[in-house]
This record gives structure tokens, C-alpha cells and sequence, in this order.
């Protein structure tokens, strides 16, 4: 039963060391593809882990949903709270984005999964939605965010910490306008950042300026500002159009630099020939909006599991989630969906 429930953000906690900062992944992966084409040779770098058809489970959805997704390619993208780089075999998944790519006209959605939604993490198991990854490494992931959100993904892509601050600095840093206010945050952690990465860097103060791999990393963690994890979301947003704006208009020579250094950061069950699938209309790819799962949740106390984001209504989460990632307005959730729905109405008591 639900113990103490309360609509409040989550309290401060202790710092711990840097979170990958997930957005990140949908760039190293777009980098990835702009120049695999001319470098298959550089793939071997990458960690894979194999997912075969048998390995995923999709539920069992009404064709008119399964026919609005026909049209999109859909990913997980997971970035690790690990502190052993190029370790992907589990690992707490402390970002979660379900990435809608639009076949047609190349338009890339996001929507964040937060990590501490309340979900069936497997076998009528609820947790925490970044404890999957965790217990059964990115299969176990991907089951989770197909049964609970009748998706139909079969591939990820996962990063480490070093991926943030190389992605960043491949590019040459990123131009952003710092407000007084932000530069206190970012210098709070520019520290630890540096260290849980191996880099260097150097205190900002506030106005217009080229942020490095560290500053941008440690400018997109912000979120006691006005606006808490809204704003840092938004801030992230900016980030990564930054990055993806200038991975583009990079020469070819620098996208091999870039390739050089992020493969070695990268894990996914993507297969060659689905690369170059992708990568053919890698020039077409341009970022829509972005959002965070569940839309209307209340912080609980379940059990054991403290600080728990409960969807509220998780029905209609789901049904939001359908419109925003592939424009279904008619989206109807299958009988698992709203097996689950009811599931999690009697644990969290509303």
C-alpha cells in the first residue's frame, strides 16, 4: 500500500558523482551515422550486445496502433550510471529516452522516461523504471519500456560518463549565454565532473560564451534554479541542438575525429546493415520536440521503494505518450497496458 504519497518534486539528496546526461546518446548516435558509410572499418570499436527477435517482447496491440508505428523507427537510448567505462552489460540506466524517428520526413522525437517511474520491470516485478537495466541489462530494459508502453523497439543505444564530455568537445564546445545565477551551479560542478571524467577544465562566470565538454555537461545537471528538473530539461534541450546544429556542418575530416573518439563510448544492438539504413538519410534528420513520461505523476512511498514517480492514471499516460510519439490520436492501450494500469492503482492507492 501506498505509505505517503505527496505531488512535491523529489528533496535534495546527497551529490553523487556525474549522471550521463541522456539526450546525449541521440547525438552520438546521429554522429555515428553521419560517417559510417565511409568508415566500417572504425565499427569494430564499437560494444555490442546481440538482441535477437526471440530475446524481445511486444504485446499483444490492436492493428490500427501497430499501423501509426509502421512509420517510425523506435529506439532505446540509455545512458549508464556507471563509474567503469565501456562496462554496458548493466548498470543502473539513470536516463531512459524512447526516440521516435520519423521515416519520411526525418523528424526525431524524444521523450524522456524518468528514472525513478514506478513500472513492471519484469514477471509482475515493480520498480523503479532504472533498476531494469540494471538486473537484466539492456534486453530486460527494452521488455520493460515495450510492455508497459506498447512499443515495439528491438534496438538501444547505450553511452558511459566519457561520452558527454567528448561529445561536446568534439564539436569544439557549444556558444551559450550563462545567466549569474547558472554560472554558481555550473562552477559547484565543474569539480566533480573533471574528476569522475579525467578532465580538465576551468570556472565560467555568467554571459555569452563557448562552454567545453565539462562546463556543458555540468550547465546541463543544473536544477535548483526556478523550474527544478523542468528547466534542466529545457536545458538540455539546448545543449544538444547545439551539438547536433554543429555535428552537421562538420567537415568530413572532423566527423572522423568525432567517430575516433565517441565509438569506443558506445554500446547498441544495431547491426551494420541497419546503420546504413539510418545513415542514408542522415541528412534529413532534424530534431522536433521533446518531453518526459509519465505527464502526470505524483512522487509515493511504496513499500520499500521511496520516492517513486506513479503515473497518475497511467492509462492515459501511455495514450499521450502514442500522440506525442507517433501522432496517433486514436490510440487505443492494449489489455497489458490496462492490466497494468489497474496493477498500479492498487499500490500506489490512486
Amino acid at each position: 500500500m501506498n505509505n505517503n504519497k505527496k505531488k512535491k518534486k523529489m528533496p535534495k539528496r546527497k551529490r553523487q558523482a556525474v549522471k550521463v546526461i541522456g539526450l546525449f546518446v541521440l547525438i552520438i548516435l546521429i554522429l555515428v551515422l553521419s560517417v559510417v558509410a565511409f568508415a566500417m572499418s572504425k565499427l569494430t570499436k564499437l560494444d555490442r550486445i546481440s538482441i535477437g527477435k526471440r530475446d524481445v517482447e511486444i504485446n499483444d496491440m490492436p492493428e490500427e496502433t501497430k499501423k501509426s508505428m509502421k512509420g517510425y523507427t523506435t529506439l532505446a537510448l540509455f545512458g549508464l550510471d556507471n563509474r567503469s567505462n565501456g562496462s554496458f552489460q548493466s548498470g543502473n540506466s539513470d536516463t531512459i529516452i524512447v526516440a521516435s524517428i520519423n521515416n519520411d520526413t526525418g523528424e526525431i522525437r524524444m521523450a524522456s522516461v524518468y528514472r525513478d517511474t514506478f513500472l513492471d520491470i519484469g514477471e509482475g516485478s515493480f520498480n523503479k523504471a532504472n533498476a531494469a537495466y540494471n538486473q537484466g541489462g539492456p534486453k530486460k530494459a527494452i521488455n520493460m519500456l515495450n510492455r508497459n508502453l506498447d512499443l515495439n523497439i528491438t534496438d538501444y543505444v547505450s553511452v558511459d560518463f566519457n561520452a558527454v564530455v567528448k561529445a561536446v568537445d568534439a564539436v569544439g564546445g557549444i556558444e551559450m549565454e550563462v545567466t549569474g545565477e547558472e554560472a554558481k551551479y555550473i562552477n559547484g560542478y565543474i569539480e566533480e565532473v573533471a574528476e569522475v571524467t579525467g578532465t580538465n577544465s576551468n570556472y565560467v562566470s555568467a554571459g555569452n560564451q563557448t562552454l567545453d565538454g565539462v562546463q556543458a555537461t555540468a550547465y546541463a545537471r543544473i536544477r535548483y534554479t526556478s523550474g527544478a528538473d523542468f528547466k534542466r530539461t529545457e536545458r538540455q534541450r539546448t545543449v544538444i541542438t547545439k551539438v547536433f546544429e554543429k555535428a552537421k556542418q562538420a567537415d568530413l575530416l572532423t566527423l572522423n575525429s568525432i567517430l575516433d573518439t565517441l565509438l569506443p563510448e558506445i554500446s547498441t544492438s544495431l547491426s551494420v546493415t541497419e546503420m546504413l539504413g539510418l545513415a542514408k538519410d542522415v541528412g534529413k534528420y532534424n530534431m522536433g520536440e521533446n518531453t518526459g513520461f509519465p505527464f502526470e505523476r505524483q512522487t509515493a512511498h511504496i513499500g520499500s521503494i521511496t520516492y517513486a514517480e506513479v503515473a497518475v492514471d497511467f492509462e492515459a499516460n501511455v495514450t499521450q505518450l502514442h500522440n506525442f510519439l507517433y501522432g496517433n490520436e486514436g490510440y487505443t492501450p492494449s489489455g497489458t497496458v490496462k492490466e497494468l494500469s489497474e496493477a498500479m492503482r492498487n499500490q500506489a492507492g490512486f
